[in-house]
């Protein structure tokens, strides 16, 4: 029998195929990988480009961001400069300041007659006068006196701060416990007597009411009750008013600190009574008066020609 060919041992062309496969499929791999990390690459460069972008596209926004704050940092330099410039010129003003001797009371006794309503506005009142003594350049004595009831009640839960007002004497006593009786003057309307110069060594009260004319005379009554003086302004020696005399207690307040500054009572009212009040110089009102007169006269007088 011919012998059997044996098996051989070595497969060259098998193993270079298997080789060149493994080759292949590492060659692969390595370009998957490759690949996978040009893409990774290509995402952060996407980002980059992005943030890029953005800030080229905001630029301009920083531009105006930047001079924004240039200016508000030079109008505030501006505001501080200007500041100063006016506390200098207030301390100024506060150095000219001659404070008057006399006494100005306002006499919250009328607590009782008044509903919350008035109370409040007279409280307002009352903080209209504190704030222009404060800034006046002849500022009074100021005092509030028999400060307490709905008054004191409405202060406290509106206005806190009245504890620490400076330059003024609030007490609950009467004014008659803290003043010469010869030293009293209260300012009236309804009075006899008109004020034509102000006496600074006297304690002029002004009634704390607000009643609407409830209550007319009260004061010029209590005046004579408790013996001391009493006077009116001489309001009517140089306004002509559409309404009644009766002045509200700033109003009054206001009137006397002008008095003191100007030293001239028609100056005085003017610069204090506010519009709804009409008033008018007495002068041009009465010259007003006669030329409706004349013009109703003349008006006549056509009618009866035409007759």
């Amino acid at each position: 029998m011919p012998a059997e060919n044996p098996l051989p041992t070595d497969f060259p062309d098998v193993e270079e195929k298997i080789n060149s496969n493994d080759n292949q499929v590492k060659k692969g791999e390595a370009g998957s990988d490759k690949t996978e990390s040009i893409a990774v690459m290509s995402k952060r460069q996407m980002k980059k480009l992005m943030k890029q972008k953005q800030w080229e596209e905001q630029r301009d926004l920083r531009r105006q961001r930047r001079k924004e704050k240039r200016q508000k940092r030079k109008l505030e330099r501006q505001y501080q400069l200007e500041s100063n410039n006016e506390g200098s010129d207030r301390k100024r003003i506060r150095r000219d300041v001659v404070p008057s001797t006399l006494r100005l009371i306002i006499d919250c006794s009328f607590d009782n007659l008044m509903v919350l309503k008035d109370v409040k506005k007279l409280h307002k009142q009352i903080q209209r006068c504190y704030a222009e003594n404060r800034k006046a350049l002849h500022p009074v004595q100021f005092y509030l006196t028999s400060h307490g009831g709905q008054l004191k009640n409405n202060m406290n839960e509106n206005d806190k701060g009245w504890v620490n007002w400076k330059d003024i004497h609030i007490s609950s006593e009467h004014y008659s416990e803290l003043m010469k009786k010869e030293d009293l003057v209260y300012l009236t309307s309804d009075s006899p007597d008109v004020l034509n110069e102000l006496d600074e060594t006297k304690a002029y009260v002004i009634g704390g009411l607000v009643d609407h004319n409830h209550h007319k005379g009260i004061t010029y009554k209590k005046a004579l009750e408790q013996g001391i003086g009493h006077v009116q302004l001489p309001l009517g020696n140089f306004v002509k008013m559409n309404s009644r005399k009766v002045l509200a207690v700033n109003h009054v307040f206001e009137i006397i600190l002008s008095y003191l500054e100007k030293r001239n009572w028609k100056e005085a009212f003017f610069s204090v009574l506010p519009p709804r009040k009409g008033a008018s110089p007495l002068g041009e009102a009465n010259d007003a008066s006669k030329c409706e007169l004349c013009e109703k006269e003349a008006g006549e007088d056509n009618s009866s020609d035409s007759d």
